[in-house]
């Protein structure tokens, strides 16, 4: 943070990205441990005077965590008063996460533009940056301590992930090639954080015409052999691009 050009960045804005992880039926939250005060925090950041905001996300996350080639999307913007919570440059400073010649440009008021992605999290390998101890995974409903309003912000971000299920087909990074309708029902029930019934997955997810049925069946577990499916990459992109046409 000591290495700061603050003259070059936009004053009382940040912008933080909430990355979610899924594997295995698990969805998990990417998150820095700080040095020194035991709490975590997102990868956030700030944005140059010259810089455009997305392009400040990708190069914020990359900066803090090491990770590229990540697709974000803007979600939310965060700018209640009680946001900005008294004594927290104080605390930064105290506990040299960042320098005095700092203090002033922490200690105002921001607001914050909120940035998601989705990813599978065993295909990424994230770092911690020089402030912090750990860049890990955590179970999106067992979240330790966070710094300022951080938890409130992937709880959005969360309700943002669901609600866009009812409008854009997702998947196509987090399956392996080839997969059953369970694979993909667990999927969303993962990330919706409920259960669906059985039948109706199976009819909405067939009636987006995104799924091709292969002359294969998976074999070899305790239930009988379950067709498996992979992704049809010109409708699924058709549907990223127009829609989705029902909801969850």
């Amino acid at each position: 943070m000591s290495l700061l050009d603050t003259k070059n960045l936009m004053q009382g804005i940040s912008l933080d990205c909430v990355i979610f992880g899924f594997h295995n039926n698990d969805l998990r939250v990417l998150l820095l441990e700080l040095k020194n005060i035991k709490l975590c925090a997102l990868p956030g950041g700030f944005i140059a005077n010259d810089e455009d905001v997305d392009l400040a996300a990708s190069r914020v996350l990359q900066n803090r965590t090491g990770m590229t080639d990540i697709f974000l999307q803007q979600f939310y913007l965060f700018g209640k008063v009680s946001r900005n919570v008294p004594g927290h440059a104080d605390r930064l400073v105290r506990e040299k996460l960042i320098g005095k010649d700092l203090y002033s440009f922490f200690n105002r008021r921001y607001v914050t533009i909120g940035y998601y992605a989705l990813v599978e999290y065993t295909k990424v390998n994230p770092l911690p940056d020089e402030i912090s101890v750990k860049c890990d995974w955590y179970n999106i409903n067992d979240l330790p301590g966070l710094i300022l309003d951080h938890r409130e912000i992937i709880l959005q971000a969360h309700e943002t992930l669901k609600s866009h299920l009812n409008f854009k087909p997702i998947g196509i990074k987090l399956l392996p090639a080839k997969f059953t309708l369970r694979d993909i029902q667990s999927l969303y029930e993962t990330i919706l954080s409920k259960k669906l019934d059985r039948r109706n997955f199976r009819r909405k997810i067939l009636g987006f015409n995104i799924l091709n049925a292969l002359q294969e069946r998976r074999t070899g577990l305790a239930q009988r052999p379950a067709q498996l499916y992979k992704f049809n990459l010109s409708q699924y992109n058709r549907a990223l691009h127009e829609g989705l046409n029902q909801g969850w």
